[in-house]
């Protein structure tokens, strides 16, 4: 059925069939497109064509591809030699592959969407900001129609921004007569509109979150015509830029009450989220704590309700840096499209790769190939600016079906951002560019079927849900460690840094971590492997399997989060997605009720160096420790600014205990951000640290109580915090009202009740029996060696008159090893 949008536009428009007159090239885009030709590619994609749609494309000539590259590579010869007459004839060759390629059926949505946007100001975020971020100077953008794509394609404005405000975002949707967007309000503030295509000059502003510090953008319609969007009120800043790019979360309006609910809890921004045909939700998620920053934006997919939160592409992983723009491939259950970008390079643009999880789901095992690329491997490069020198470079792309893909590309650096046709076969096909112009995000005006409906199991009146863990020593995670080592999982949280704070100059410890941790407390692990618990809904939460003595195994670098009323399951530690389900059989944990968390020496707060740690060092080191001349100082004293060259700390705002940077001396740990690699088990075990292995060897008869053993473990496996709180680090000023305003929006939109800048006092232990003071033992008398003193040479000499000495270590399991 024709759209009504017809009717306005036909008035203004003509429709150009494939057989109508195409422009004319200029002779220097000539040459560029003829050289762009690829006769096997051509041939490839005419075939599959073919084969495809054979009551359409089976009959069509296809000798003349044959002699493609011979009539092709004759005329590049022709126009470099200036001949008169080849650029007419180049001309009319580059038409002829292009009226073939565009034939394709799965092009015949009579309508576009698309986004005409001014080539001086791309109005593109940084790879690590939101839209609001974006410098508008000069900025202007409209939303268009294109038709004629086959023939002489023309564009009409359906809605044009105001001059220095955005458009973009669109989401079109499943019946095709409603479009949905992001805009700019009268106060510079994004808000997301609808747009009747019937009568587009009258958008309509979605009953977001109103509030004038709030933006809301990247509508996204669900099947049962709910709408997720992103929005700001998480009142987050992303620590790696001083909270200067406000964090953006998923939200879930419902139209018929009008309820608004936060979905995802994390540390950064959400980006693009798209309903993939099964009913679950696509997402990109950034995500940093203890993992390099510029390369771990994770695929993720949640049901509409926002459970069954779950990575599907990158996790553990250098490449891809960030897969934006990510759509499922139509008529494949498991394919999808994404544009490959880095971190510090170009912005948002960058190769676009087609993807299958099910061939693996780390770095390039997933790749079924890059486009152009046929045949090719795809390298999987570490680098920051990932693809900065990489042609072409492609954003919003559009997968129409098969290996074809509507997308906006810019096929050389001085070529312009126009609408192409790209396929799996390489070719690289133009449909439209206009001079100082730059088009963007295409959108075939067709109905679309609605994805599965997936009903909702959220219950949202309640604050718990719950977590079951089939077999913990299933997976990698915890590979080559004996069953019956797990006792426990520790359970920590976060505090994020809020708007305006973190960097270096706001670190909450030294080398790590980002944010706040906070301490939740312990459930335990049945001697199956299986654990059943209970944790607080909407709350981003990280794992630690203990052993006996409560220290962690291995380190759960992101975090799960549970909606209300859901129960999460996992079969073991970082089991693989695609592997194979075990063996079904009773768990021992399922044979009662839900654990409930254990807390830890109080209630659920940040650990504070000064509040947790300091204490032990008083009762059991400052009697010797307490600043003499060669031994490290750890009583309590005033913080110190880093003494460092780095320009990021010499004007930091937060201070460092003296004691605090004194201990970090002695131990080992992941630091602020380690390997994105899996970790192997007991990587970093705190037996692993110099501090632990002093005091376990009896450090001058110190013998620890359990308690204090338990809090330097703790600490040490939380990644050694200073601050317990972003207020004790920054400020009453600085902090303002942040905290009141995140707590406010996680009341409305989440059912929380955060207290998270409330400090508590100073850690109480108990009082175990000191042991006994021992005197230092006398130094032992010099060695006597005959002659002594004598020189280097003379040291030397008689070494060598000894000859050689050896001595064989044996290592067991039958390695040895031989000292010379």
């Amino acid at each position: 059925m024709k759209h009504a949008l017809l009717s306005l536009s036909l008035s203004l428009l003509t429709l150009f069939s494939s057989q109508a007159a195409q422009p004319v090239l200029r002779p220097a885009e000539t040459r560029r497109q003829l050289a762009r030709i690829q006769p096997e590619a051509v041939r490839l994609a005419l075939e599959d064509m073919a084969a495809r749609w054979p009551q359409r494309c089976g009959q069509t000539d296809r000798a003349w591809c044959a002699t493609l590259g011979e009539r092709r590579d004759a005329l590049m010869r022709r126009l470099d030699a200036k001949e008169p007459a080849a650029t007419a004839e180049a001309d009319a060759l580059v038409r002829q592959v292009r009226a073939a390629l565009l034939a394709n059926p799965l092009l015949d949505a009579e309508q576009f969407l698309l986004v005409r946007r001014g080539a001086n100001n791309l109005a593109l975020p940084q790879n690590w900001q939101q839209q609001r971020d974006v410098n508008r100077k000069g900025l202007t953008n409209e939303i268009a129609l294109l038709t004629g794509l086959r023939g002489a394609p023309a564009l009409t404005p359906l809605h044009r921004a105001e001059p220095g405000t955005y458009v973009g975002d669109l989401q079109l949707h499943w019946d095709a007569r409603r479009l949905m967007f992001t805009g700019e309000n009268e106060k510079r503030l994004h808000r997301v509109y609808e747009l009747d295509l019937a009568a587009p000059s009258q958008p309509k502003m979605f009953p977001f979150i109103p509030d004038d510090d709030v933006d809301n953008y990247a509508g996204c319609w669900l099947a049962d015509d709910s709408v997720l969007f992103l929005s700001n009120a998480t009142f987050i800043g992303v620590p790696c830029v001083v909270g200067s790019s406000y964090v953006a979360a998923l939200y879930r309006w419902m139209p018929a009450d009008g309820a608004i609910r936060r979905l995802t809890f994390d540390q950064d921004h959400n980006w693009y989220p798209t309903q993939m045909p099964d009913g679950r939700v696509m997402y990109l998620r950034w995500e940093y704590s203890g993992i390099v920053h510029y390369v771990s934006r994770l695929l993720f997919t949640l049901n509409p309700d926002g459970t069954g939160q779950r990575e599907l592409y990158g996790s553990n992983s250098y490449w891809p840096n960030a897969l934006f723009y990510a759509r499922p491939v139509p008529g494949d259950p498991h394919r999808f499209t994404a544009i490959v970008s880095g971190h510090h390079g170009v912005p948002r643009m960058g190769e676009l790769v087609m993807f299958d999880p099910t061939r693996g789901r780390r770095e390039t095992q997933g790749v079924v190939q890059r486009i152009p690329g046929r045949g090719q491997p795809v390298e999987n490069r570490v680098k920051d600016e990932l693809v900065d020198d990489s042609w072409p470079k492609f954003l919003h792309p559009w997968p129409l079906g098969g290996g074809y893909i509507l997308t906006a590309c810019k096929p050389e650096p001085d070529a312009l951002w126009g609408l192409y046709l790209v396929d799996t076969f390489d070719n690289i096909t133009l449909i439209h560019e206009e001079q100082g112009q730059a088009l963007f995000e295409p959108v075939p005006i067709q109905p679309t079927p609605r994805p599965v409906l997936l009903q909702d199991h959220a219950r949202t009146a309640e604050k718990h849900g719950r977590v079951k863990i089939v077999d913990i020593y299933e997976g990698p995670g915890l590979a080559g460690v004996p069953r019956g080592t797990v006792k426990s999982l520790r359970l920590m949280t976060y505090s994020f840094a809020y708007r305006g704070m973190g960097s270096e100059t706001d670190r909450v410890g030294f080398d790590g971590p980002w944010d706040v941790v906070r301490i939740m407390g312990s459930v335990p692990v049945e001697p199956d492997g299986s654990a059943y618990f209970e944790v607080p809904a909407n709350t981003p939460i990280s794992l630690q399997p203990l052993d006996a003595q409560g220290r962690a195994v291995q380190l759960m670098r992101s975090w799960l989060t549970v909606m209300p009323g859901e129960l999460q399951s996992c079969s073991g530690c970082h089991e693989p997605q695609n592997s194979s389900a075990g063996p079904t059989r009773p768990m021992q944990a399922m044979a009662r009720p839900p654990s409930q968390i254990r807390p830890w020496y109080g209630p659920e707060r940040g650990i504070a160096f000064n509040r947790e740690v300091q204490p032990v060092l008083d009762r059991y080191c400052v009697r010797c420790h307490d600043g003499r001349a060669g031994r490290p100082d750890f009583t309590l004293r005033p913080g110190v600014p880093i003494k460092t060259k780095e320009v990021y700390y010499i004007n930091a705002n937060n201070l460092f205990p003296p004691a605090y940077l004194a201990l970090c001396a002695y131990i080992r740990s992941q630091t602020q951000e380690g390997d994105n690699r899996l970790q192997t088990p007991c990587n970093f075990h705190v037996s692993t640290t110099e501090l632990f292995q002093i005091l376990e060897a009896g450090h001058h008869g110190v013998r620890l109580d359990a308690e204090s053993w338990d809090r330097l473990t703790t600490w040490i496996d939380m990644n050694r915090p200073n601050h317990g709180t972003w207020s004790e680090n920054v400020g009453a000023t600085r902090m303002g009202r942040l905290a009141e305003r995140r707590a406010e929006m996680q009341r409305r939109y989440a059912n929380l009740d955060e207290a998270h800048e409330v400090t508590y006092g100073v850690a109480t232990l108990s009082a175990p029996a000191l042991p006994p003071e021992e005197p230092l033992p006398p130094a032992p008398p010099a060695p006597a060696v005959p002659g002594w003193p004598f020189d280097a040479v003379a040291a030397r000499a008689k070494q060598q008159a000894l000859g050689a000495v050896t001595r064989a270590l044996d290592l067991g399991g039958g390695v040895s090893l031989t000292l010379v």
